[in-house]
Parts: C-alpha cells; sequence; structure tokens
C-alpha cells in the first residue's frame, strides 16, 4: 500500500486480520535517504519526507494497534541517524527522531494492554535504493570510515533483531532501539 494513504493502510491492516483473525506482529520498513543542505532544502522536501517517514508510519500504528487485541509487537525500522545528526540530513534526521520520540510515547500509552513498541536502527544498508550512494568511492570511503566493523550493513544483518522482537523471547522489551550500526553512533 501506499503508506502516505491512510485508506490504503487501512484496507491491508483490515484484510490481514480478515485472513489471520488477529494481529501480532507489525513491521514498518519504510523510508527515503534524502540528501540536503538544511539551507536548500524546500518545503516541498519536509512535507513529502515527513509524510513518507513520520505520517505514514504514525498512520499504519494507528491502524494495526486495535487489531492487536492479544498483546503484540510494533517494530519500526528507523535509522542510526534517528540516534546522531548528520551532515546534510536534517530533514533525514528530524523525520527519524521523531520515530523514535513516537516509539517511546507508544511503548508507555500501550504497554498496559501488552503491546511492545521497539525499533531497529541499521546503519547503511547495502539495497537496490543505496546503491548509488555506494557507487561513489568518496562516499562509501565517509560511510566505512564512520562504522567501526569497517562495512556497510546487509538486510540479513537486521533479521535477527526482527525475528528477536517480533517473538516471545523480547517478551520484556518495550520503549527502546536496537541500534545495528556496527558502532557507528559509539562515538
Amino acid at each position: 500500500c501506499d503508506i502516505t494513504k491512510k485508506e490504503e493502510i487501512d484496507a491491508m491492516v483490515d484484510e490481514t486480520v480478515k485472513r489471520h483473525g488477529v494481529l501480532h506482529s507489525a513491521i514498518q520498513a519504510t523510508g527515503w535517504g534524502y540528501l540536503s543542505p538544511f539551507l536548500e532544502s524546500t518545503e516541498e522536501d519536509l512535507v513529502k519526507i515527513m509524510n513518507l517517514q513520520f505520517k505514514g508510519p504514525y498512520q499504519f500504528f494507528q491502524s494495526c494497534i486495535p487489531a492487536m487485541t492479544e498483546g503484540g509487537s510494533i517494530i519500526q525500522i528507523s535509522s542510526q541517524m534517528g540516534h546522531v545528526g548528520g551532515l546534510e540530513r536534517a530533514v533525514y534526521c528530524g523525520s527519524k527522531h521523531a520515530i523514535e520520540g513516537i516509539n517511546k510515547s507508544m511503548a508507555i500509552e500501550f504497554g498496559a494492554e501488552g503491546i511492545r513498541v521497539n525499533s531497529i536502527c541499521p546503519t547503511f544498508i547495502r539495497t537496490p535504493l543505496s546503491e548509488p550512494t555506494f557507487s561513489d568511492p568518496k562516499k562509501l570511503a565517509w560511510i566505512k570510515s564512520k562504522i567501526k566493523l569497517n562495512r556497510v550493513g546487509q538486510i540479513e544483518d537486521i533479521m535477527g533483531a526482527v525475528q528477536y522482537l517480533a517473538s516471545d523471547a523480547s517478551a520484556l522489551v518495550t520503549g527502546t532501539s536496537i541500534l545495528i550500526d556496527g558502532g557507528w553512533t559509539a562515538d
């Protein structure tokens, strides 16, 4: 569905609940690695990024939580940039910091109902969308200089955290972030 359209989110969640009866886990992973110098970011840029990376996830979870009648796990794929700042990343970082804030608030609000809310905050992950960044030797060198393990992430690097947060192994974990950043935020 288009996560910026509430009616599409509601339809997707309704269909899922019809098929499965109850929602145990909801994972949200939309994002766009937008870069722009602060003074060059336009209102259109701000609206586009905040709609995609804050409003959309917010609405997604508003649709999912009522279907979690037996408790459950909300998992937001956020970013290490929700914990730090970055050059030419003010809009992007702002949207990810906002996600980290609502995760904590939702954990407080829905904990008594047995709903756990957490985020996974990866570093740069190699995907088709990120490939142009990695094909630039200067950008790749900068990224690797920040990652203490000296490599970019792979999708598989995130999967263990997803399994953990979606399972009963994390039954007492809520309101937190798992940083899968190769040590980026250790400084």
